[in-house]
């Protein structure tokens, strides 16, 4: 089983990917930590390594198509990342993760060690650079959720949660 797990920044997509793959003893794989590893290589914070990519597809395309190709070529596999959804064509899953910018920039300021009013800015300049980038790159409109499944609130619903709602999705699928 292949599942995809999208969102924006903040809503909670690592947090049930990680969840989900211990619970089933499945693979996980995320395009955000892999951005996040290749920033600090670079010595850069995460919004100049998205104005780098901005001027760079090659980094975009590197980190998506090697997304895919593990994706695509793997079974009981989480796939985490904010174009995963659209890039693993044999999904047997697609999940979109929602929240409020308010609560996400409350958790990427907890996670990331800032006070709300930088996590925020950094969330909307972000947020930005990574539309721009998916409309020139591949065409894609970040804001159409058609391709999902199930879109489903990480502020509504706490972890525990989202992860026994998508659990019982992952059951009705195995049995029918």
């Amino acid at each position: 089983m292949r599942i995809t797990i999208s969102g924006l920044p903040g809503s909670g997509t690592t947090s049930l990917g990680k969840a989900l793959a211990q619970d089933l003893g499945f693979t996980f794989i995320s395009a955000g930590e892999v951005f996040r590893a290749c920033a600090e290589e670079r010595n850069m914070d995460l919004a100049a390594f998205g104005r780098l990519a901005e001027s760079d597809p090659s980094i975009d395309r590197l980190i998506d198509e090697r997304q895919k190709e593990i994706g695509m070529s793997s079974d009981d596999i989480i796939i985490e990342g904010r174009l995963a959804g659209r890039m693993i064509e044999n999904a047997d899953l697609r999940i979109w993760l929602t929240a409020s910018p308010e609560c996400r920039s409350k958790r990427i300021a907890a996670r990331d060690i800032q006070d709300g009013d930088t996590a925020t800015a950094v969330t909307i300049e972000r947020e930005r650079s990574e539309a721009q980038r998916y409309r020139t790159y591949y065409g894609i409109d970040i804001r159409d959720l058609s391709c999902y499944d199930m879109v489903l609130s990480s502020e509504r619903f706490g972890r525990e949660s989202v992860v026994m709602i998508v659990k019982t999705a992952i059951n009705d699928l195995l049995n029918h």
